[in-house]
């Protein structure tokens, strides 16, 4: 058999059976709608921004190197291209978590309504996953970050220096959350969807404190909902409102998905370009869309965009950019199956690939501290080999599971 017919029956045709033992009905086969065909194109691109997330964790587990672009503070500045790019690739990881998470999101609600599901399950639905990644962010990631740091003392905007850490918001508080709010939003028209996105993403480039009030400890609230920084125990990488429009976006585009894949995809191309154009001309000629002025002086000035909270350069950047891979994989087809079957595994996996590679590049990092940033790239591929058999194992494991399973969380 065909490995790209294998794998769209692995993920496709599965043939689970729905029983309401509790109320005396007999088991029932799940509709049609439930078997459809399920999208490689974005599993392939959160597979392959997945793998630029680990370098970037590679980099700071085991070199050292992590490079921040805050908002009130100065940019992070490169003596090498390959230092600059190491980090500047790993941007397309975060927007493009947001924007395939509202994808999936209306994707996932549309397949359970064909179940039966009222609109109630499905939002309940969102809202527990999203409070569950809320808690993993704290319980099982934010230790993980110790196995870099032990003391971890706290030198965000905002902040003493001194503060020890008790809570990171970072990416999984930032996706949980507004997983919670875009649940009640999936049954938008698109244009109202696109509007109310828009002015999202504009607000917070308006509400934004001035650069010289970088410093001022703000509420706790203001952190979670608006401003990354850190005020006293808490410390805040991607707080809801700065993303929320980017989850908007995807579910938008999940919604022409349903209507018509293939000219989706267009869009996707059209858009991608559309946005790089803009952010081009925004950089050239005008001085807004982003905390900092730009630095025309060398290519990777030109590039060096802020990412805390994203500045609307940055979103158009990233997204354009994701959205034009979107396409190139679209246009691949089936042979995505074949040689991109590793972006597949761990793209259908994402939750439990993020969670375990945090510790595999963790340990990785203490018995093998301080390395070059050109070593980086390795023990990165030596930590994706070891975490490839595991992937396929809990897809596999995720698979044969019921749409009612609490494994479906995850």
């Amino acid at each position: 058999m065909h490995l790209a017919e294998q794998y769209r029956q692995s993920r496709q045709g599965e043939n689970l059976q729905t029983t309401s033992k509790s109320e005396g009905h007999p088991p029932q086969t799940i509709p049609p709608a439930w078997k459809s065909k399920r999208l490689l194109p974005l599993d392939a691109l959160r597979g392959l921004i997945i793998v630029l997330m680990a370098l970037d964790h590679t980099s700071y587990y085991l070199a050292g190197i992590h490079p921040e672009e805050f908002w009130g503070l100065p940019l992070p500045q490169y003596s090498t291209a390959l230092a600059f790019l190491t980090r500047w690739l790993t941007h397309l990881a975060a927007p493009g978590f947001f924007f395939l998470m509202g994808t999936a999101m209306i994707l996932f609600a549309d397949s359970r309504q064909a179940l039966g599901w009222s609109k109630g399950k499905i939002i309940r639905f969102f809202a527990l996953r999203g409070a569950l990644l809320i808690l993993i962010q704290g319980l099982v990631v934010n230790p993980a970050w110790l196995l870099a740091s032990p003391t971890l003392v706290v030198k965000l905007p905002g902040g003493d220096g001194e503060a020890f850490w008790l809570y990171h918001a970072g990416v999984l508080y930032g996706l949980g959350a507004t997983m919670i709010v875009a649940a009640f939003g999936l049954n938008l028209d698109s244009k109202v969807l696109a509007a109310v996105s828009g002015a999202t993403i504009l607000a917070v480039q308006l509400l934004m404190p001035s650069p010289e009030k970088v410093a001022i400890p703000y509420s706790p609230l203001a952190r979670l909902l608006l401003i990354p920084g850190q005020t006293g125990r808490l410390q805040v990488y991607y707080p809801l409102l700065p993303w929320l429009g980017l989850v908007g976006m995807g579910i938008i585009f999940g919604q022409q998905l349903l209507r018509d894949r293939k000219r989706a995809y267009q869009y996707a191309l059209i858009f991608g370009l559309a946005f790089l154009l803009l952010f081009v001309a925004m950089r050239y000629f005008t001085r807004i869309g982003d905390f900092h002025p730009v630095d025309k002086s060398s290519w990777m000035g030109f590039l060096n965009v802020t990412k805390y909270p994203p500045s609307l350069v940055f979103i158009l950047l990233t997204i354009g950019l994701n959205l034009i891979l979107l396409y190139g994989l679209a246009k691949a087809g089936d042979r995505l199956a074949t040689w991109g079957a590793p972006l597949l595994t761990f793209g259908r996996v994402a939750l439990f690939f993020y969670v375990v590679h945090l510790y595999l590049y963790g340990f990785i990092g203490l018995a093998i501290p301080d390395i070059s940033l050109a070593m980086v790239y390795p023990w990165c591929l030596v930590g994706l080999m070891l975490l490839y058999p595991l992937c396929i194992w809990y897809g596999n494991f995720k698979q044969q599971t019921s749409p009612q399973s609490l494994w479906r969380l995850f």
